[in-house]
C-alpha cells in the first residue's frame, strides 16, 4: 500500500510504499477510497518540519527542557542519541478518511466486511482504525464527502461547546476548512451565523455555503450588534491559526454578558481581564473530535462512554456529520478545491505550503486501493545470507529497537539483517530500508517462518511477549525478548512448559536484563566473589508515567513492576547469585485505602542461598533527581553503585573507586546472546534466573494485592526442570 509520511530531519513529505497491516482487537482494518487533508494542522506540521533544527526547537520550548534534564541524567552522548531516533522517526499525515471495510478484530460487532465507513484515519491505502472512531456512511454520501466526517467533527465538537440553539446568534472567527465547517453546522442547527476572515477569498466561499460574512474588524462589530439587536453574540468561535491575541479580545469585545468564546483554532491566548471581568464571559478550549479522544481504553479497546454521561462522544460527532450531510444541510462538496491520487499526493503538500492559492478542501483519492490483494512482507532489496552468517529479524520497530538494539546489529559481524516487523508497517518499512534489512513485515508470522532467520528479536509491547516467546523457539530461533519476558503467571508457565519439552534442544532464550552485564555489576560480582549471603539495597527512583499510559495497562503492559522493577530484581539475583525463593511487597496509597500504587513500592526478597534484596521502586519523587543507587554488603566488604558511573568498594578498611561510564550493559547483553546463539554452550542468562526473576515480579505484584509474603513452593509457578539447557 502507499502511505503519505513526513520526514522530521530532512522536512521531505513523501508517498511510501509499505506493508499492508494486520486487523487488530476492536478494529477495523480499511481500504481507503478517499482522505481529506486538514490544511491547517498539516501544513504547520509540514512547515515544521523544513524549518531548521534551532527553529524547531524554537517553536517547542518544552521539548528543549526535556533534552537539558535527560543531559544531565543520562549523559550527552546517550541523550543525543535519542534525539537522533526521535527526528528520524517518520510521521504519517492525515486523519480523516472513508473507505470499504475489509476485516473486523475480536470484539468488534456493529461493523462488518464491506461496509462504507469513515473514519479518524491517515492518508494510506488500507488502515487499521478502531471502532469508535469509525462511522458507517448513509446511503446517498459518497466516499469523498464522507472523507470531511472527521475534520468536520472537529468542528461539531466546537459548535457543541459553544452550546449553539435555534436562534442563537454566534460569530465563527477564522474561515479556514474547519471555521467553514463549524460556520455549515452553525448554519444547519438554526443558528444566525456571522464569518469573518482576513482573506476575501475565504469570505466568497463561506458565501457559496449561504454564510453571511465581515471581513474588517469594524464590520464585524456592526454586524454582531445588528443581528444580537445591540445586545452582543450569545458565542465566538475561533477557528484562526495566528500567534496574535486579535481574535481573543475581539470575541470578547462583541461578546453579550455571560457569553461564551471557544478556541477551535490556535491563537494568542493572553486574556484581557477587563471584558472578561465586566461580562462574566467563558472561555473553553475544544479538544479534538470530542469525548473519546485520546483516551486509549476508548480507541483502542472499543470502551464506548456511556450515553448518559457523554452524549456526545468522537464517534457519535462524526455520525451527526455524516447525517448532517446526509440530508443536504452540509454541502461539503462545495469546499473541495483540489483533487489529487494518492501518487501524487506530495504535490499537494508542495501546493499547501507554498502556493498563494485559497486551499480549503483538498481529497486524495485511492482509486483501485479497495481491489488490490493484500500484501504483508516488502522486500526492501536482495540481500542473501553470506556463508556461515546468522540470520536476524527484528519484531518491534519501538526507540528501543532503534536507538539501543538495530545500532548494535549493524556493527556485529557475522550477522545477516533479515526482517524488521511492525504492526502498521511505516517503522519497519523506514527503520528496515535504513539499517539494511532484506524486508520489511506487518505480521510476525513472516519473521518467524522466514528460513534464513535464525535469531528473533522480540521488542513489541509486553502483551505481545509470551505468544511470540513460544511460537519463535518452537520454529527453532534463538529468542532475545526484551524485558519483561511475560506479564502473567500463566505464561510463564507456558513458557516454561516449551523451554522443558524442548530441553537440551532448546534454542537460546534471553531476555533484555542489561543491567547484570554493566561494568559496574561485573566489578561489584567480582568483589563479592565467593561470600554469601549477601544483603542488597536497590533504590530506582524513576520519573512518574502518565496513569493513562499503555505501561500501566495490566492487560498490555502488566503494569511498572513487572515492566520496569524487574530489572532491579534480576540485577539483585545477578550479584547475590540466586534466585528468589519469597517475596513481599508493599506501596503507598490513598489513607482511605484503595489500590496500591504499584510504581511507589519497597520489595523485599529472600533468595535461595539465604542473601536478602530490598528493591525501592518509586516514582514519585523530582523527575531531575538521582534515578539508580545500588549498595551491597557482606563478608567484611561495602559495594556502592550510583547512577552506574561511580563506583566505590570497601574491604579491609580500604576504598577504592572507579567510573562505569553510564553504561548500563545493553551492548555487552546483545554480544553475549548473539555469541551463545553461534558458538552455542551456556545460556548468558541461566534459565533459572529468567524464570526466577520474572516470577518474583509477579509475585510482588499479588503480594501487593493480599498484603502477605509469597513462596516459591506455595504456588503453582514453581516447577523449574533442572535439566533443561542453561541451567
Amino acid at each position: 500500500m502507499k502511505q503519505v509520511v513526513q520526514d522530521i530531519r530532512s522536512g521531505i513529505t513523501a508517498v511510501r510504499e509499505l506493508p499492508d497491516p494486520l486487523v487488530q482487537p476492536h478494529c477495523l482494518l480499511i481500504a481507503n477510497v478517499a482522505s481529506l487533508l486538514s490544511v491547517g494542522t498539516e501544513r504547520y506540521i509540514v512547515e515544521l518540519a523544513r524549518q531548521s533544527l534551532f527553529a524547531k526547537a524554537r517553536q517547542r520550548p518544552d521539548h528543549v527542557k526535556r533534552v537539558l534534564q535527560k543531559i544531565k541524567q543520562e549523559g550527552l552522548f546517550a541523550t543525543a542519541k535519542q534525539v537522533r531516533a526521535r527526528l528520524d522517526d517518520p510521521m504519517p499525515l492525515g486523519y480523516s478518511s472513508a473507505g470499504i471495510v475489509l476485516a473486523v478484530g475480536d470484539g468488534v460487532s456493529a461493523f462488518k466486511a464491506g461496509d462504507r465507513v469513515a473514519a479518524a484515519a491517515p492518508h494510506a491505502g488500507v488502515v487499521v482504525v478502531g471502532e469508535n472512531l469509525c462511522a458507517k456512511i448513509p446511503d446517498g454520501v459518497t466516499f469523498e464527502q464522507a472523507a470531511y466526517a472527521a475534520v468536520a467533527a472537529i468542528a461539531l465538537q466546537g459548535v457543541r461547546l459553544a452550546d449553539a440553539s435555534l436562534g442563537s446568534r454566534i460569530l465563527v472567527i477564522g474561515l479556514g476548512l474547519v471555521g467553514q465547517l463549524a460556520a455549515g453546522l452553525l448554519k444547519a442547527n438554526g443558528v444566525a451565523v456571522l464569518g469573518t476572515d482576513l482573506d476575501p477569498r475565504r469570505l466568497d466561499a463561506a458565501k457559496n455555503l449561504g454564510i453571511p460574512t465581515a471581513g474588517k474588524d469594524d464590520e464585524v462589530r456592526t454586524q454582531a450588534l445588528a443581528m444580537s439587536g445591540g445586545h452582543g453574540l450569545d458565542a465566538v468561535l475561533i477557528a484562526a491559526s495566528t500567534a496574535s491575541n486579535g481574535p481573543v479580545e475581539l470575541a470578547a469585545e462583541v461578546c453579550r454578558q455571560k457569553g461564551r468564546i471557544v478556541l477551535v483554532g490556535v491563537t494568542g491566548m493572553t486574556i484581557p481581564r477587563p471584558p472578561f471581568f465586566e461580562k462574566e464571559l467563558e472561555f473553553t478550549v475544544s479538544r479534538s473530535l470530542g469525548p473519546g479522544r485520546s483516551d486509549r481504553s476508548y480507541e483502542e479497546k472499543g470502551i464506548d462512554y456511556p450515553i448518559g454521561h457523554a452524549r456526545w462522544t468522537a464517534k457519535r460527532n462524526m455520525e451527526t456529520v455524516l447525517e448532517t450531510i446526509a440530508n443536504g444541510a452540509l454541502p461539503v462538496e462545495r469546499l473541495t478545491t483540489h483533487r489529487f491520487p494518492i501518487d501524487r499526493a506530495a504535490e499537494a503538500y508542495d501546493l499547501m505550503t507554498s502556493s498563494k492559492e485559497s486551499l480549503l478542501g483538498v481529497v486524495i483519492d485511492y482509486d483501485g486501493a479497495a481491489a488490490a490483494p493484500l500484501r504483508r512482507r516488502l522486500a526492501l532489496g536482495s540481500r542473501p545470507v553470506a556463508r556461515g552468517a546468522s540470520g536476524i529479524s527484528v519484531i518491534g520497530a519501538g526507540n528501543f529497537a532503534r536507538t539501543i538494539v538495530l545500532p548494535r546489529l549493524r556493527e556485529s559481524a557475522g550477522v545477516a539483517l533479515r526482517g524488521v516487523c511492525s504492526a502498521r508497517g511505516l517503522s519497519a518499512e523506514h527503520f528496515g530500508r535504513k539499517s539494511g534489512f532484506a524486508f520489511a513485515a506487518t505480521d510476525p508470522d513472516e519473521v518467524i517462518a522466514d528460513a534464513d532467520t535464525s535469531i528473533v528479536f522480540i521488542l513489541t509491547r509486553h502483551d505481545l511477549h509470551a505468544d511470540l516467546v513460544v511460537r519463535a523457539l518452537a520454529a527453532g530461533k534463538h529468542v532475545f525478548v526484551e524485558k519483561p519476558l511475560c506479564i502473567r503467571p500463566d505464561e510463564l508457565q507456558t513458557i516454561a512448559g516449551c523451554v522443558e519439552s524442548l530441553g537440551q534442544d532448546c534454542p537460546v532464550l534471553m531476555v533484555g536484563f542489561n543491567r547484570r552485564f554493566a561494568p559496574a555489576t561485573a566489578r561489584v560480582r567480582a568483589h563479592f566473589a565467593g561470600v554469601t549471603p549477601l544483603s542488597v539495597s536497590y533504590r530506582f527512583a524513576t520519573g512518574d508515567v502518565p496513569s493513562s499510559s499503555w505501561i500501566h495497562d495490566p492487560d498490555v503492559g502488566g503494569g511498572r513492576i513487572v515492566g520496569e522493577a524487574c530489572h532491579a530484581i534480576d540485577t539483585c539475583v545477578a550479584i547475590v547469585g540466586s534466585p528468589p525463593a519469597r517475596v513481599f511487597a508493599e506501596s503507598a496509597g490513598p489513607a482511605t485505602g484503595g489500590d496500591p500504587l504499584d510504581d511507589r513500592a519497597f520489595i523485599t526478597i529472600r533468595h535461595e542461598n539465604g542473601s536478602i534484596s530490598s528493591i525501592s521502586y518509586q516514582a514519585g519523587g523530582d523527575s531531575a533527581g538521582p534515578i539508580e543507587r545500588l549498595e551491597v554488603f557482606g563478608g567484611g566488604r561495602t559495594a556502592i553503585v550510583d547512577e552506574w558511573d561511580r563506583i566505590e568498594v570497601w574491604s579491609a578498611n580500604r576504598r577504592s573507586t572507579a567510573r562505569g561510564g553510564r553504561n548500563k550493559g545493553h551492548e555487552a547483553e546483545i554480544d553475549a546472546f548473539l555469541a551463545a546463539c553461534r558458538q552455542g554452550g551456556a545460556w548468558p542468562i541461566p534459565w533459572s534466573d529468567i524464570y526466577g526473576t520474572t516470577w518474583a515480579s509477579l509475585m510482588a505484584m499479588r503480594s501487593l494485592r493480599e498484603g502477605r509474603p509469597i513462596g516459591i513452593m506455595e504456588t503453582s509457578e514453581s516447577a523449574i526442570d533442572s535439566t533443561v539447557v542453561g541451567l
